[in-house]
Parts: C-alpha cells; sequence; structure tokens
C-alpha cells in the first residue's frame, strides 16, 4: 500500500510549469514587463535567474531608468543589459537628456544593427537641436521609427530603409533640400507622421510614397517654419493628395495658417475615393475661407467615413456665406467634433452635414471649457430641434 501511495504521489507530484515554458512563451511574458520587473524576475528560481537576458524589448522611458541619481549609472544600466542580452533586440525606445552623450548613443545604435532592430524611438528632451548619430542609418531592419528634436544629415553612405513601413518625426530638422531624399530612399512606407518639422518641405516632396496609407501633418510645413503658411483654400491639399493614391487617413492642422479669398474659388475636379478618415486641427469655424476651405476638401472625398474637426478659440463671431448646396451625398459614418463653443455657425455647419450624410450613426460634440453649463444647455435644444429629422442619429454632448 505504501509503494502504490508512493508511486501515486510521484506521478501526480506538481510540476514546474513555470521554469519549463519555452524561451518564445518566456520572451513573450518579459517583454510584457516594465523593464525593471522584467529584471527582478531572476529571484523567481536559480532556473529564472538570467531569463531576463531574453529580452527583445528595451523601454528606457520609465520613472525608474530617470530616477536614477547620476548620468552614469545610466549610462551603465543601458551598457550593461545591451552587453547582456543573449537574443535579437527587436525593439529600443529612449529619450535622453543633455547628461547623456550623444556618442554613447552613436555605439548603441551600431549595437542594436547588429541585433535587428526593427522598432526604435529615440528622441531628445531638451533643445538645441544635436546632430543625429550616423550609426542609426544602418538599422536596416527598422520597420517603425520615431525620431524628436534631432538635426538629420544623411551620411553618404547611406540607401535608405528598404523595409521601413512608419516614420514620426517631431521637430526635426533636416539639411537643405534632404527630406526628400530622405523619403524617397523608404520605398515601402505607410505611416508618416510629422509635427513641427524645422524644413521646408513642398508637396511634390511625397510625390514617391505611393503606398502612404495614413498621413499626419501637425503643424503644415508647406513653408519655412519662422513664417506665416499661406494655403489658398485646398490647392496645396489637393496637390498633396494627388501624389498618394492610396492615403486612407489624413490629419492636418493649421495653427497659424493664412488663407487668401482668391484661393478659395478654385474648383478641382480630381475626387479621392481612398481616403476614408480626415481630423482636422485648428479649424476656424467662423472664418468664411476656412470653412470653404473644409467643405471644398469634403467635397472630393466620396468614400469619406470619419470626419473629426478641432475648432481654434476664436473669439469673433461672424456668419460665413457659405455654400451648402454645393455638396453632393456624403458617405459619413461618425463625426467629432472637439472645442466647440456653441455659435451658429457651428450648428449650422451640424446641420449641412445631418443633411448630406444619409449613413450618419454618430455624431460626438466636446465643448471648450470655458462654455457655461447654460451656454451648453441653450445649444443642446436647438440641436434636438434639428436632430427630430434625423432619429437614427445619435447625438452625444461633453
Amino acid at each position: 500500500m505504501e509503494l502504490i501511495h508512493g508511486t501515486q504521489a510521484s506521478n501526480f507530484a506538481p510540476q514546474d510549469f513555470i521554469s519549463n515554458m519555452p524561451d518564445k512563451v518566456v520572451t513573450n511574458i518579459l517583454d510584457r514587463l516594465p523593464l525593471p520587473h522584467a529584471m527582478r524576475t531572476s529571484v523567481l528560481s536559480r532556473k529564472w535567474r538570467f531569463k531576463w537576458t531574453m529580452l527583445s524589448q528595451l523601454v528606457f522611458y520609465d520613472s525608474y531608468f530617470w530616477n536614477l541619481r547620476k548620468d552614469e549609472n545610466r549610462l551603465r544600466v543601458i551598457s550593461r543589459l545591451l552587453l547582456h542580452l543573449r537574443g535579437p533586440i527587436t525593439k529600443f525606445v529612449l529619450y535622453i537628456d543633455d547628461g547623456l552623450n550623444v556618442e554613447d548613443l552613436n555605439h548603441w545604435t551600431m549595437f542594436l544593427s547588429r541585433k535587428g532592430i526593427k522598432d526604435l524611438t529615440i528622441g531628445k528632451r531638451n533643445k538645441p537641436l544635436v546632430k543625429l548619430p550616423t550609426h542609426l542609418f544602418t538599422c536596416l531592419e527598422l520597420k517603425h521609427l520615431k525620431l524628436s528634436n534631432w538635426c538629420i544629415q544623411l551620411p553618404t553612405t547611406f540607401h535608405g530603409f528598404p523595409n521601413l513601413l512608419s516614420l514620426e518625426l517631431l521637430q526635426v530638422n533636416f539639411e537643405s533640400g534632404k527630406f526628400e531624399e530622405f523619403i524617397t530612399l523608404c520605398p515601402v512606407l505607410e505611416i508618416l507622421k510629422m509635427s513641427d518639422l524645422r524644413s521646408k518641405v513642398k508637396p511634390d516632396d511625397f510625390a514617391k510614397l505611393a503606398n502612404l496609407k495614413t498621413l499626419s501633418l501637425t503643424t503644415t510645413p508647406f513653408s519655412d517654419i519662422d513664417e506665416p503658411i499661406t494655403i489658398t483654400s485646398s490647392n496645396a491639399i489637393f496637390e498633396l493628395l494627388g501624389f498618394l493614391p492610396k492615403l486612407q487617413e489624413l490629419q492636418l492642422s493649421f495653427p497659424r495658417c493664412k488663407f487668401t479669398e482668391g484661393g478659395s474659388k478654385k474648383r478641382f475636379p480630381d475626387a479621392f475615393p481612398c481616403l476614408k478618415s480626415l481630423i482636422l486641427y485648428d479649424v476656424d469655424v467662423d472664418s468664411v475661407i476656412m470653412v470653404s476651405c473644409v467643405f471644398e476638401l469634403i467635397r472630393h472625398l466620396p468614400n469619406l467615413q470619419t470626419l473629426v474637426i478641432l475648432a481654434c478659440d476664436q473669439k469673433k463671431n461672424c456668419s460665413p456665406e457659405v455654400d451648402y448646396n454645393t455638396m453632393g451625398p456624403l458617405q459619413l459614418r461618425s463625426v467629432m467634433f472637439n472645442c466647440l463653443k456653441g455659435s451658429e455657425n457651428e450648428l449650422r455647419l451640424i446641420k449641412y452635414l445631418l443633411a448630406c450624410s444619409p449613413f450618419l450613426k454618430k455624431i460626438e460634440i466636446y465643448f471648450q471649457n470655458s462654455i457655461k453649463r447654460h451656454e451648453q444647455s441653450m445649444f443642446a435644444t436647438k440641436l434636438l430641434k434639428i436632430q427630430r429629422a434625423y432619429p437614427e442619429v445619435d447625438i452625444s454632448l461633453y
């Protein structure tokens, strides 16, 4: 009996599944933990002592890293981690300040290029802009790249990122005329996001991005950054769209754009059927010319399904003389307005979109923080009268 019990006990002894998991599963778990927690798994058991060396993703923007007292400690942490990791490093995220030496970053990017890096984010927290480490341009397996606060000088040996799918540039400056060259050397790029670019960029610089599906220009870089930007209605936007036949999502902002009366009268015959999502920032709903530009843009997007308009804070309240009858039926399913103040112009725009969008299901409206509760109630009452004609549309106020 004792032997039988002993046999049964051995058959049903608990197994250490955690310590015997496949390496791919362990790496998957470690990559989902904050970096300090992943390294602390070494105390779980003897088998887990060096499991952290299987990490494939390093993200250094957590509080643990930036709370290290000395810059030398940060350098040592990064260097030791890179040297101890056994497998490929697929993701690396680092935001540096003035205390970290850019030359150290150059060595790290050279090391990452040999480890098959595919997703790379390198940012500077402070100005002024400094030269981006040249070894970054040897990371030819990159699929996702995000850069902020750098001056980019292309090395003569750089022949492009053949696998790059997404690129995000924040406060980046290119050598004169080098932006077009850089973009041209990213032949399969699908997502491009640029914010506060410090270089002059023309619409035809995007001419060879035939595969681009998402474009975000959260400051319009069609002129020098220090001068007012002049866009004559939709001219520059349509010219840009003409180079991007596969574009599905467009984000634009007009924080300092100066629209001209003459340009708003121009009409473009071409439609852009692929574009399904349009997000517009800093739109002055009380500007006749700007509202006309928005309408002209929407009119050329027959398959647009999602429209988001973030209004700018303007004190004036004029009545734009916009021809609401120039638009045909729209394919909109969802519309969102942000920073509205409850003006008649905004109400007129919402009424127009309701009338032209037979498939519209939802409108979300977010007011400016300064709008008082009774003003919101008055606007809601006016909306309710309009909505009665469109009971299938859900209008939500926030």
